[in-house]
């Protein structure tokens, strides 16, 4: 039976990659083989921790385990990359980087995002909502652009954005910036897909609903944590490792056929 998680070969950039979806998502795909590059911003001790723990796992050990083999004792190999990817320039330099020390990228995972600060409509400047959307939106679209070029001469590839249940529902109040700029990258998806699906890129993305990471540590009251968690028909919020399973599904083969879809990952709490 084929191993559709088997990604030995491949070459992974996971932007925003030090914490949470992100470094799950990273590591995942180096347990499952691929050679990944973490995207980080400022917190570099987290991405330097996802490098080795993808480092400390066998090359292919997921495969290995999912056919009841012993595990492989080959080093994955895994890179950290410091960027900006607010600014076109700082995101072309991350992916020659990546290219330069991994090889041209087979999956790209648009993950890097934040709602920087809670503003009501009222309270939001022009420079936050044109920072939300930089972070959120046009790093997406940007990175894909950088990307494309090599996936095409190597005759396909995915690319998988990580949006939010916030571009679907508006978004808790004090993010209609955060919940604008993840709607964008929900339509961007499709517009990508339509664009590349005859040249072998499949575009898809992924909207998680209320998952426990540093996000919802930094923005989200404990109070309102709790009630977000009650109004979720699974009866718990979400993890990271969560995500990044359906992220690894939709890079793989079992997706083939999935294209301009986004994938709802939120115990029930949002159906469509």
């Amino acid at each position: 039976m084929k191993n559709f998680f088997d990604f030995t070969g491949k070459v992974v950039l996971v932007t925003g990659a030090s914490s949470g979806i992100g470094r799950a998502t990273a590591e995942l795909f180096g347990q499952c083989g691929a050679s990944v590059a973490i995207s980080y911003l400022k917190n570099q001790t987290g991405a330097a921790a996802a490098v080795a723990a993808i480092s400390s796992n066998g090359h292919g050990a997921f495969a290995a385990n999912q056919a009841g083999a012993a595990v492989g004792t080959a080093t994955a190999a895994a890179i950290a990359v410091q960027a900006d990817v607010t600014k076109n320039s700082e995101i072309g330099r991350m992916v020659r980087e990546v290219e330069e020390k991994l090889g041209g990228i087979d999956i790209l995972v648009n993950n890097a995002g934040s709602l920087v600060e809670r503003l009501k409509t009222l309270e939001l400047t022009e420079e936050r909502w044109d920072e939300v959307m930089d972070l959120n939106a046009k790093s997406a679209f940007f990175a894909a652009q950088a990307a494309i070029p090599k996936m095409l001469e190597k005759g396909g590839g995915s690319i998988i954005n990580v949006t939010s249940i916030a571009g679907r529902n508006g978004g808790a109040p004090g993010s209609i910036h955060y919940s604008s700029a993840k709607a964008a990258m929900l339509t961007m998806t499709k517009g990508l897909a339509k664009e590349y699906a005859t040249q072998g890129i499949r575009v898809n993305a992924v909207s998680p609903g209320v998952i426990d990471t540093p996000y919802h540590e930094t923005f989200t009251a404990r109070d309102v944590w709790n009630n977000m968690s009650n109004m979720i028909p699974m009866g718990r919020v979400g993890r990271s490792d969560e995500v990044a399973s359906v992220v690894a599904f939709l890079a793989s083969d079992a997706a083939s056929y999935l294209c301009g879809e986004t994938i709802e990952i939120n115990g029930g709490l949002l159906m469509d």
